[in-house]
C-alpha cells in the first residue's frame, strides 16, 4: 500500500474495464465507457519499472 491512507481507501473503490481500461466506481454493473460487464478490481501492489 502506498504513504496515505485517504488514497489507498479510494483505490480500493476503483473498478477497471478489461476491456476498454475505463475506471469506473465499485458498485458499477458495467462499464460506463463501453458497456462491457467484464470488471476487474485496480492492483493495490506499488510495482516498479525496469
Amino acid at each position: 500500500m502506498g504513504k496515505f491512507p485517504e488514497a489507498d481507501a479510494y483505490i480500493s473503490n476503483i473498478f477497471i474495464c478489461r476491456k476498454c481500461k475505463a475506471r469506473n466506481k465499485r458498485g458499477a454493473e458495467k462499464c460506463r465507457k463501453c458497456g462491457s460487464p467484464y470488471m476487474r478490481p485496480k492492483r493495490k501492489d506499488i510495482r516498479v519499472k525496469k
